[in-house]
């Protein structure tokens, strides 16, 4: 007896850049629900002392494993939306790709374009959600699946889901347990899809929030505010683009060092000078802010490697260690 063909597979065409997009486009080359037939992501960019031109890990990620890359610089030129149309996919896949896209690339999916946004919408709408929300002090975030349109996160929600919050956890942690829960989310959402079990339900666009993109000027540290926005502060900022601030050693120049997250003390027996680097202390180092003790496990000057707390304290604050 002949066996019945299964269901076919969704053509999917994926769109994304940085290490987050790879990540979900591992979990869609897994998947056998699906056939990725392109992966789109930013032109190379220069980088790095010699300015080389570096790809992007969604482009290594794409070559290892067989998949046509391409990288148009915007889908200004008719060419490329053309191009894209010649895949006649049912899906855009799209996480963390740079580009608005345009309404005309948006109407080539022949089901629906949808994107793998890092918060729950709509909330932190915008580029930099993670450090956003860590930021702000928020103690849950999460994954949004939504259909794509042309304003800026504010297409129907598909599926969600929440993550709490450690407090001490920083951006990098929270950028790696979103990643994987996204890509396990999207195909979860696929799969409703090809059922004919996923629902779409609009944004309350009253409470949208935004979060635009990081400059490296925010990443400095003002140890006059109180330590939990401090730790906040620096928590948001790593590992890009680093919590600074200026310390000045006895009798020499003033020093740019970059704090490692770390986490709250106490109140101090004796308050010092915000700021005030006052010594190791079980391994870490304590820095005076408005009200307690901020503890660092190292820091890094400025054109050096990260010192540990007790490297740090043997070559900057003691003569002789």
């Amino acid at each position: 007896m002949a066996q019945e063909p299964g269901p076919e597979k969704l053509k999917i065409v994926f769109m994304g850049t940085p290490e987050f997009a790879a990540v979900i486009l591992e979990r869609l080359l897994q998947w056998d629900g699906g056939e990725v037939l392109a992966a789109y992501t930013q032109p190379d960019r220069p980088c790095g002392r010699g300015l080389a031109c570096k790809p992007s890990p969604v482009k290594e990620l794409a070559l290892t494993r067989g998949v046509e890359v391409r990288q148009p610089l915007n889908f200004k030129d008719p060419a490329d939306v053309e191009a894209l149309r010649a895949l006649s996919p049912d899906i855009l896949a799209v996480a963390a790709y740079g580009l608005i896209l345009p309404q005309n690339v948006l109407d080539i999916p022949r089901l629906m374009p949808v994107n793998v946004h890092a918060s729950l919408l709509p909330k932190y709408r915008g580029a930099a959600p993670i450090q956003r929300c860590l930021l702000d002090g928020e103690g849950v975030t999460g994954i949004t699946i939504m259909r794509m349109e042309a304003g800026l996160d504010s297409g129907p929600i598909l599926l969600q889901r929440a993550l709490r919050l450690n407090e001490d956890e920083h951006a990098g942690q929270v950028h790696d347990q979103l990643a994987a829960m996204g890509a396990d989310l999207l195909v979860e959402a696929l799969e409703r899809l090809s059922q004919g079990r996923l629902l779409a339900m609009p944004q309350d666009a009253s409470r949208a929030t935004y979060a635009p993109k990081l400059s490296k000027d925010e990443g400095l540290i003002d140890w006059n505010r109180p330590a939990r926005e401090v730790h906040n502060r620096i928590r948001a900022m790593h590992p890009w683009p680093g919590a600074f601030f200026s310390w000045t050693p006895e009798g020499k120049k003033p020093l740019r060092l970059t704090v490692s997250p770390g986490k709250i003390g106490p109140e101090p027996e004796h308050r010092a000078e915000p700021g005030t680097i006052l010594g190791e202390r079980d391994g870490n180092l304590a820095i005076q802010t408005a009200d307690r003790l901020y503890l660092t496990p190292g820091v890094r000057p400025e054109g050096k490697k990260l010192l540990t707390a007790q490297a740090f304290a043997c070559g900057y604050l003691k003569p002789v260690c």
